[in-house]
């Protein structure tokens, strides 16, 4: 089934000490190499403490100790995923991401839109006790807002209780049955109380840029501390205080590139030493809200960028000196001597109407950016990626004009065309959770890695899957584990399990992909000739390889949407997934796992997964475990921009 193995028609591819404290760490990382039990190791394949490994600890991480995980959340990611198939919260990308963060729990919430430090627990002593401080208000909360609207008073209080009135909160007068909240408000006067946002826009791009401020101007900065701790209190009260939130729309503030509202210090007795601490975030509001967001993700090189977010600092009582965590660079929580064997320079920037841009993509691969639209650019959309050019340093840009025709454009014609600046390479590397690939400009629709299966790809490098759910099970015999990764096209998956320590099988109807893929490999030290490169059709070597006999412990299926070939026809995935699940299942070994992925658009999650589980379930195995994930934070689900990736991953039976 030739055009089945061919993907390449898919889009694309993160303050100073208060008085009397002592700064004791601000962001913590993954150990180096040891094998006490204390370490929090990410072990390869092979039980070999030698080869073991790890990835950096996440930017947005403030602060951990075995009882906490401090964070600072960016505007525009929501707490906590909103329904079973929409994008990854916060917490829910945190506690999937590291075997340690599995018991991660809820304390407290942020609204979307608002950004600033969080806590949470990682233990039920830790929970139990941040719990029931919130419950008696002995927790201290700070927040910082932007108006642009007079402030009545210069330190007032406002207590209500708030009932629901559709999407809003309303006050009214306090009475019996109804929670109240109160909320105290201060201000500063003078030049002190001014905070200056530049607009980073001409005025062309800010009419087509709806995340744009509607002007450049001076802001009242008002400090807002919440008593109780309702849905949307420091909005209403604000708002019906006669100053609204700058960019809260939903309570008459002017429109913004964000919700002006950040959570800037959080005070609380610690759960295990009885010690008071305080986390604080500092507030960033002149950065954009777009590489805020990625900067809470990655780890990179580039200072311009990691400039936009200031992470976090975490304070102690001086003289407390049995904190149980380690300083900054020192004990379990050490920062990696090479820190840039760990970055990440190749993501998505601009995710069209998501991030203000309907139709527009932007990323950032390596020296270079891609930009990518239906149309030529416009001079706006000229102006925007020189802006991110100077930003992330890049050596030049590219744009590639998306087709819906793309079996009938030539590769010249698929292929992104230089807009300004250095002229790529044929063959030039990116870095990805400190994994090395090739890509290039000149093959067409595709550059040879897609970026929106980037976390999946770390789940092959850690062998940790989500929480409580590893790739291999404890009691795994074989000491080599085997992958089979069906449409491997360059091979992406088979680089990260190898990096790993698997004996991977890689298959594909492409020679010049599998090529590519053995690059990739060699770029990582990875021998290929240790590995199989399998030319030929997906679904007459998937009963080949059962005929042999072959069983694998993991087996991935990521093909193309829609494809077409002599031999067998269309293949459409939402006609023939399931299909391709029957003709996988013999290869997967009892309590192996199915990796199965679509970047099907219009296929809605839950027949995507009724289809899959019919399959499995007429070819009469058992799911004993499942994991459903859409596409990573960096392409942003909304309204104007829905999810179309759609991944599962299944423990078999």
């Amino acid at each position: 089934m030739s055009a089945v193995f061919s993907k390449s028609d898919r889009l694309g591819g993160g303050r100073a000490p208060e008085r009397h404290a002592e700064k004791i760490g601000a962001r913590t990382a993954c150990p180096r190499v040891k094998s006490t039990s204390n370490s929090f190791l990410i072990p390869r394949f092979h039980l070999d403490v030698e080869k073991w490994f790890h990835l950096r600890m996440a930017p947005c991480v403030i602060f951990e100790d075995e009882h906490l995980l401090v964070v600072h959340k960016p505007a525009g990611w929501n707490t906590h995923a909103p329904g079973p198939h929409a994008g990854e919260g916060i917490y829910d990308w945190l506690r999937h991401r590291e075997p340690r963060w599995a018991t991660l729990a809820i304390l407290h919430r942020l609204d979307k839109e608002t950004s600033g430090v969080m806590v949470f627990g990682k233990t039920p002593a830790a929970n139990r006790s941040l719990t029931e401080q919130f419950t008696e208000r002995r927790v201290h909360k700070k927040y910082l807002l932007l108006t642009d609207r007079p402030v009545p008073q210069r330190e007032f209080t406002i207590k209500t209780a708030l009932v629901r009135v559709g999407e809003k909160y309303a006050s009214c007068p306090p009475h019996a049955g109804v929670e109240i909240a109160e909320t105290k408000f201060r201000s500063s006067r003078g030049d002190e109380a001014q905070i200056k946002i530049g607009n980073r826009s001409s005025s062309a791009g800010a009419t087509s840029n709806e995340l744009e401020p509607p002007h450049v101007g001076c802001y009242s900065a008002v400090e807002a501390s919440p008593l109780t701790g309702r849905t949307h209190q420091i909005r209403v009260h604000a708002a019906e205080s006669g100053f609204p939130i700058l960019g809260d729309t939903l309570y008459g503030g002017t429109p913004a590139a964000r919700v002006f509202l950040h959570a800037a210090e959080i005070s609380f007795t610690h759960p295990a030493t009885g010690k008071p601490v305080t986390f604080q975030a500092p507030a960033n509001f002149d950065a954009d809200p777009r590489l805020a967001l990625r900067a809470a993700l990655f780890s990179f090189e580039n200072q311009n960028f990691q400039a936009t977010s200031n992470v976090g600092q975490a304070f102690q009582p001086a003289g407390s000196g049995d904190f149980p965590v380690a300083k900054l660079g020192t004990g379990k929580f050490r920062e990696p001597a090479d820190k840039n064997v760990y970055s990440t320079n190749a993501f998505r920037v601009i995710h069209g109407a998501s991030d203000g841009w309907p139709g527009w993509y932007v990323e950032q691969l390596g020296k270079f950016l891609l930009s990518q639209s239906e149309q030529p650019l416009r001079a706006e959309q000229r102006e925007e990626l020189a802006r991110l050019a100077k930003i992330f340093s890049a050596s030049g840009a590219y744009h590639k004009i998306l087709s819906r025709q793309v079996r009938r454009t030539t590769a010249a014609e698929a292929s992104p065309q230089p807009v300004w600046g250095e002229t790529a390479p044929e063959r030039f590397e990116i870095c990805e959770n400190g994994v090395r690939f090739e890509l290039g400009f000149n093959e067409g629709y595709s550059t040879g890695l897609f970026l929106d299966q980037r976390d999946n790809r770390r789940r092959f490098l850690t062998g940790h899957i989500a929480a409580d759910f590893p790739l291999l099970k404890p009691q795994t015999p074989d000491p080599r584990p085997e992958i089979l990764n069906v449409f491997a096209y360059t091979c992406g998956f088979s680089v990260c399990a190898a990096r790993a320590g698997a004996k991977t099988t890689s298959l594909d109807l492409s020679k010049k992909y599998l090529a590519w893929g053995r690059r990739n490999f060699a770029l990582n030290g990875l021998d290929p000739a240790a590995h199989d490169f399998i030319y030929g059709d997906a679904f007459d070597w998937l009963r080949r390889l059962a005929k042999k006999g072959r069983a694998f412990d993991a087996v991935a299926l990521d093909p193309p949407t829609f494809s077409q070939s002599k031999e067998h026809g269309v293949f459409r995935a939402e006609k023939d997934f399931g299909k391709l699940v029957a003709a996988a299942l013999p290869l997967v070994k009892p309590g192996g796992v199915l990796f199965a992925s679509t970047n099907a658009t219009d296929w809605p999650p839950e027949k995507f997964l009724a289809d899959v589980g019919k399959a499995i379930h007429s070819s009469r195995r058992k799911i004993l475990q499942r994991h459903y994930v859409p596409q990573p934070p960096d392409f942003p689900i909304s309204r104007a921009e829905p999810a179309y990736l759609k991944t599962v991953w299944l423990r078999i039976g």
